[in-house]
């Protein structure tokens, strides 16, 4: 898990003399690799890392180089992430093609997989990854991006060169270098409003855009980039028609899982886990004890009724026989840490439950340096309530298109807040008009009164237009997993999970989201998903033996955060005072957001994630846009305690 940089310029000339600006970059996203740091210029390109040491510590320094016999300085490849199978590849490699390794770590199984089986290698490998890979004897960088997005990479393409990095901060700085000049994308933030993210491949910065998930691309100094998608994530469901079918299937969740789960324990430091209380972190960190008997789990919760999964999460820490870390968090340290927690992020995400997740990480690091989590199950095996919502509307399916939309209308005439409106407005809409994610802030009734640069020409449908075209004919509760796993997945969850983990030094893995678990998770049909007692029933079914009995029905809360109640009391003035310093004027109607707040405080509408999604973009717009806001970045030093 690291930070990379690189740089492909027009010429080796142009290249010498961006070394220096490439260095300087660098620097701040040193939180992503505090262990070293190091740049390298050769032909046209130019590589920067920040390397955070889990695998091989003695080694595996990157860049690194690495070639066939006679040429062993062919490649040099940026690497960050984790190849869980890098062992078994290495192995297939020697094996096979007489492979040659001077270090015991998984970067240098990328490169030579790259070298001996082509592109088409990315499709081989289990992990978290953005690399890059130049070959100085073709003068071509190749690159790809991992299955899901858990991995960042942006791109910035100018006059001056092409620029690839974990964080969009170095290609903010990197700007003049390559002769562009970023401004703000206001169809970007539209979407941000409406989504509480900014959807791949945008970012809210103009010229400098996001290398989708499972995609692997090339790039060749002067040419245009030119990318593939080599992960389509396709859904295949298979009827489960007996008692024994179904236990089968069961069988088959539970091993690849705890396949996963032991290949996501791989590495040479202290390995902990993420317990929120839910099935998902449950069952990662019980397989997870299977392979360290001393694990240590993390949660974190607020003094506040209905918050907080604390009680929950020691309970289950104590039957499954760990050692268990609470974090606090309060309203204050929330204020006083957002500004910083918004400069990590790059780009907004409203999703207060980052916050908590940042405090947890930062005291997670202080222990170990490799946390497992739960993201990823939901999207797998249909976990989320709203699922539910085809089999509530089915009776509107029946409705002529014509009575649906005079129902639509009708809905608009009925006041917010009253009982029906919105299932009325739902079942007047079709699958495609209606699911865009789990989150939807604003509406665009709502959002045309706050932001002054309202298109109504955007819509959400423009993200989600091409995962409906992909799912066609696909059952409906398919097809809302699908587009989460292009929109909400990588958007919201993953960004959160990286950013946060990141800003604290500290390794995150995801085992759920493996593609040997995709392969099982995809072949599960809708019945095996949802009852009208419970979500992910077949995953349920499959931990039976692996988590404890008071978990394994219970519904997940998460992070939960209490700012609808914090936003009319302790963070009133707080988020008043966002609002009247923010010079956001030409973009949003400050009078506007100031009547939401006043709404909200008196208890009239709930508006707090509103509020939020628009005071995380003006904390945005100060630190990036008016660099007003300077938040004081610490040094990533971690005395442990154990």
């Amino acid at each position: 898990m690291c930070g990379l940089l690189g740089l492909v310029c027009p010429s080796e000339n142009d290249a010498q003399a961006a070394r220096a600006a490439v260095a300087g970059a660098l620097r701040c996203q040193r939180h992503r690799g505090p262990d070293e740091s190091g740049t390298w210029q050769g032909g046209a390109a130019v590589f920067g890392f920040n390397r955070l040491s889990i695998i091989d510590l003695e080694r595996s320094h990157q860049p690194l180089h690495w070639g066939p016999p006679g040429a062993e300085q062919r490649y040099t490849i940026l690497f960050n992430g984790e190849i869980y199978n890098y062992l078994e590849l290495r192995a297939e490699l020697t094996e096979r093609y007489g492979a040659r390794f001077a270090t015991d770590g998984d970067t240098e199984a990328i490169v030579a997989a790259y070298h001996h089986l082509g592109p088409s290698m990315v499709g081989r490998l289990r992990g978290m990854f953005a690399f890059l890979i130049w070959d100085s004897e073709r003068g071509v960088l190749f690159g790809a991006r991992d299955p899901f997005g858990i991995k960042p990479l942006f791109y910035a393409a100018g006059p001056r060169g092409v620029a690839f990095s974990s964080e969009k901060k170095s290609l903010l700085e990197l700007g003049p270098t390559l002769g562009i000049t970023p401004g703000l994308d206001r169809t970007a933030l539209q979407h941000y409003l409406v989504l509480q993210y900014v959807p791949e491949p945008e970012t809210l910065h103009t010229s400098v855009r996001r290398i989708e998930s499972g995609t692997s691309f090339t790039l060749a100094p002067g040419g245009a980039l030119t990318t593939e998608r080599y992960f389509p994530a396709t859904f295949r469901p298979r009827p489960v028609p007996t008692e024994a079918d179904a236990n089968r299937l069961y069988r088959e969740i539970a091993d690849v899982l705890r396949d996963s789960v032991a290949k996501h324990m791989r590495a040479d430091v202290t390995v902990g886990a993420f317990l929120s209380g839910g099935i998902d972190s449950t069952a990662i960190a019980a397989l997870a004890k299977q392979h360290n008997p001393d694990l240590i789990t993390f949660t974190t919760g607020f003094e506040r009724p209905g918050y907080s999964e604390v009680d929950v999460a020691a309970e289950t820490a104590a039957a499954i026989g760990v050692k268990h870390v609470v974090r606090t968090v309060s309203a204050q340290e929330m204020m006083e840490s957002l500004p910083l927690i918004v400069w990590y992020l790059d780009d907004p995400v409203a999703d207060p439950a980052l916050v908590p997740l940042w405090f947890i990480a930062r005291e997670a690091r202080q222990h170990v340096k490799v946390v497992l989590s739960g993201e990823g199950s939901d999207e797998l095996f249909g976990g989320y309530t709203i699922y539910r919502e085809p089999l509530s509307l089915a009776p509107f399916e029946k409705v002529p298109g014509s009575l649906r939309k005079a129902m639509g209308r009708v809905s608009t005439r009925i006041p917010e807040g009253v009982r029906g409106k919105d299932l009325l407005r739902r079942g007047a809409l079709t699958l495609e008009q209606r699911y865009y994610g789990n989150a939807r802030i604003f509406r665009d009734d709502q959002l045309s009164q706050v932001l002054r640069t309202f298109n109504p020409h955007v819509s959400h449908m423009d993200v989600t237009a091409q995962p409906y075209r992909e799912s066609s004919g696909w059952d409906p509760v398919t097809r809302m997993q699908h587009v989460d796993l292009f929109t909400w997945l990588r958007g919201d969850i993953l960004v959160k999970a990286d950013k946060m983990t990141m800003a604290n030094s500290l390794e995150l893995r995801v085992p759920f989201l493996d593609p040997e678990v995709f392969r099982v998770a995809a072949q599960i049909p809708s019945e095996q998903k949802l009852t009208r007692e419970t979500t992910k029933y077949a995953l349920r079914q499959a931990l039976r033996e692996i988590v404890p009995p008071h978990v394994l029905n219970r519904r997940k809360l998460g992070f939960p955060v209490p700012i609808r109640d914090w936003l009319k009391d302790e963070m009133h003035d707080w988020a008043r005072g966002i609002v009247q310093q923010s010079q956001t004027d030409a973009l949003l109607d400050k009078a506007g957001v100031l009547r939401l707040l006043e709404e909200h405080r008196s208890g009239v509408l709930d508006h707090s994630r509103r509020i939020w999604a628009l005071l995380v973009f003006m904390l945005w717009h100060g630190i990036f846009v008016e660099q007003r806001i300077r938040p004081h970045v610490p040094e990533p030093l971690y005395p442990v305690k154990v």
